[in-house]
């Protein structure tokens, strides 16, 4: 599936939207290059969940763990990671529940330790404020959640 965002609002819609679609569990593997938005799709997806609070990038922690009535989400950011090992030594493992909600950005990072995602999503940059949405399922639960957001966009 491929959609053009227009707007930084668009982006926070695709991602509340992306919420519901997945049942707020699972993996997403949220690629682009700097700036290109993942952060803002990960605040729109949490908002969809009912969080209002701040969402930053967990550039220096690595992970930002969010506790909401529907379920944990963590807010994966693995841009300095500087070896996939790195991530078994924080017991990233353990993050991977089935009914959490798993949001990784720069996932090349992490090769051939995540898991298998739900959703890929590509975002790349347009203009100052556009952006091209790619999205791939490689799931079942991933084509489920495509068939859910095809029908609400």
């Amino acid at each position: 599936m491929d959609k053009s965002l227009d707007s930084e609002a668009a982006t926070i819609n695709l991602g509340r939207l992306l919420a519901p679609a997945l049942d707020a569990a699972g993996v997403i593997f949220l690629s682009g290059g700097l700036g290109a938005g993942k952060t803002t799709l990960c605040r729109g997806l949490l908002r969809g969940l009912g969080y209002d609070g701040a969402v930053k990038s967990p550039t220096f922690t690595l992970v930002e763990p969010y506790e909401l009535e529907r379920g944990s989400v963590y807010h994966f950011d693995l841009y300095r990671l500087a070896h996939p090992d790195e991530l078994d030594y924080l017991g990233a493992e353990d993050y991977f529940a089935a009914e959490a909600l798993c949001l990784i950005e720069w996932p090349e990072r992490g090769a051939g330790f995540l898991p298998t995602p739900d959703l890929e999503l590509t975002l790349t940059v347009t203009s100052e404020a556009s952006r091209q949405m790619q999205l791939r399922a490689q799931t079942l639960k991933g084509e489920r959640a495509m068939a859910r957001l095809a029908q609400w966009l």
